[in-house]
């Protein structure tokens, strides 16, 4: 063999060496990355909102002139109107009640406790509140909490519920609206349940228990205010709430005149774009998530729907197709600003058409043919960040709660790594990891004919649909060729 032979069969090993190897891309976002976008900007215009409450000379849920509340359009940007209280914790005994009355067919509030400066997103930290929900002729209400750190708990099945005679099931009782008054009490008790403590509430002869989760009066909350305020999830159905004869632990007010409570945002007209399923996310010249320079990529990121397609989007950078025989691996930086309860952003690597397949049934959550991270949890949780994956042909797979960190809806940017490693004879291991804290999941070994294919990296839509997050990432290094 001569020296040229030699030469080029080096070289040719070499380029394949090369070409095995894993290669990454970094993304700093100084400017626009003119990455793909799927229906990731707004298609339609915001929405118009109005609030209208506070103190009024009108008795709708009294016998007398005077009493608060009005029009309340359950929206994300906070709105309340309020008695100021002195510190309030978990560790206290908490008491409220008065008359209720609903005009409206639509609406969506909280009467209770809350902390003015957590009113972020739903279910909001700091609250021990009455949801009382409109639906027509009649509304539901609900007993909820949630702490400091985002984690909640409600009181089903032990709510307001009727049983179905048929099913024998537990079905949400509708009491009447129209004007009807009601009478309604909430108290809390930090010794009951063992010590985990409890919230007991009535409407009229109706009663409702809720227990706090293990750990959840540790984690704490802090209330400053009682009163009224709207859902804080998206725009939705609007309409009058009306509240009378208040008592907060054991003070009475009968509203025979101004009051003064503190107020925020309870009186106004305005626009806003966060309108379920309204997307939009890509490119911003912002720094939220601490990259090193102005740019990054995120926003308003709703779940999506994949047996609707125009719900279905992503905004991401072209990749080489890639499969689960080689390692993958992403990194960069986060800063979660708002999420709500059943909200679900999504960072990783997928296909450009296998995963957004419309499929018959939502049977996943989880788009076809998609590996990566999840910032979602159930509320008894609040917001965890965990590796997930779905096979193009298969079902999720997903990192136990119990071993993910926390991201908090407080906007703190966070360190954040993915990595799979395959294992012999298919599949692997994918890991997640939050500033260190690590969560890890098994992915299973495909099923013969299936071929997940990987050709884009960037955020993508979940395949069944709920609320959103707004979420940013920086300073991003992925896998794009081997």
């Amino acid at each position: 063999m001569n020296a040229h032979v030699r030469v080029a069969l080096l070289l040719a090993a070499l380029a394949g060496v090369s070409a095995a190897a894993p290669t990454e891309r970094a993304a700093l976002f100084d400017g626009d990355p003119g990455w793909e976008g799927h229906n990731n900007r707004p298609r339609t215009p915001p929405r118009e909102v109005r609030q209208d409450f506070g103190y009024s000379r009108t008795d709708h849920a009294g016998g007398e002139p005077g009493e608060i509340g009005g029009f309340v359009t359950p929206v994300a940007e906070p709105a309340y109107y309020a008695l100021r209280l002195p510190r309030r914790t978990l560790r206290d005994r908490l008491s409220a009640s008065g008359t209720f009355a609903a005009v409206g067919r639509e609406f969506h509030v909280l009467v209770g406790l809350f902390n003015s400066r957590t009113l972020v997103g739903w279910r909001t930290p700091n609250t021990l509140a009455l949801r009382f929900y409109g639906r027509g002729d009649v509304f539901c209400v609900y007993l909820e909490y949630a702490t400091s750190r985002w984690r909640a708990g409600a009181d089903s099945p032990r709510g307001f519920t009727v049983r179905d005679p048929a099913t024998g099931s537990a079905e949400m009782r509708g009491f009447a609206s129209r004007g009807v008054v009601h009478r309604w009490s909430l108290t809390y008790d930090p010794d009951a349940a063992g010590g985990r403590g409890a919230i007991a509430a009535t409407i009229d002869d109706q009663t409702a228990l809720c227990e706090l989760g293990e750990g959840h009066q540790q984690d704490g909350a802090t209330f400053d205010r009682f009163g009224l305020l709207p859902v804080l999830k998206q725009v939705d159905g609007a309409g009058e709430v009306w509240l009378d004869d208040v008592t907060v632990d054991g003070r009475t007010e009968r509203f025979e005149r101004d009051p003064g409570w503190d107020a925020l945002g309870n009186r106004r007209n305005y626009r806003t774009g966060n309108v379920r399923p309204r997307f939009d996310f890509g490119f911003s010249p912002t720094r939220y998530a601490g990259g090193r320079r102005a740019g990054e990529i995120g926003g308003l990121v709703y779940r999506g729907d994949s047996t609707r397609p125009e719900t279905m989007a992503f905004y991401a950078d072209r990749i080489d197709q890639l499969s689960l025989d080689g390692p993958l691996r992403a990194s960069g930086r986060l800063a979660l600003r708002h999420a709500v309860s059943d909200s679900t952003a999504l960072i990783g690597f997928f296909h450009s058409r296998d995963t957004l397949e419309v499929e018959a049934a939502a049977r996943h959550s989880l788009p076809r043919g998609f590996v990566g991270a999840a910032i979602e949890g159930p509320s008894a949780e609040g917001f965890l960040f965990y590796p997930v994956c779905r096979l193009r042909d298969g079902g999720d797979s997903r990192g136990r709660y119990d071993s993910a960190p926390h991201v908090y809806p407080d906007g703190a940017a966070h360190d954040w790594s993915l990595e799979f490693v395959p294992t012999p004879g298919g599949g692997g291991r994918l890991t997640a990891a939050l500033d260190g804290h690590a969560s890890t999941v098994r992915v299973p070994p495909e099923r013969a004919g299936e071929n997940t294919r990987l050709d884009r990296f960037g955020i993508v839509t979940t395949a069944i649909d709920g609320n959103a997050q707004v979420v940013y990432f920086d300073d991003l290094r992925y896998t794009a060729r081997r």
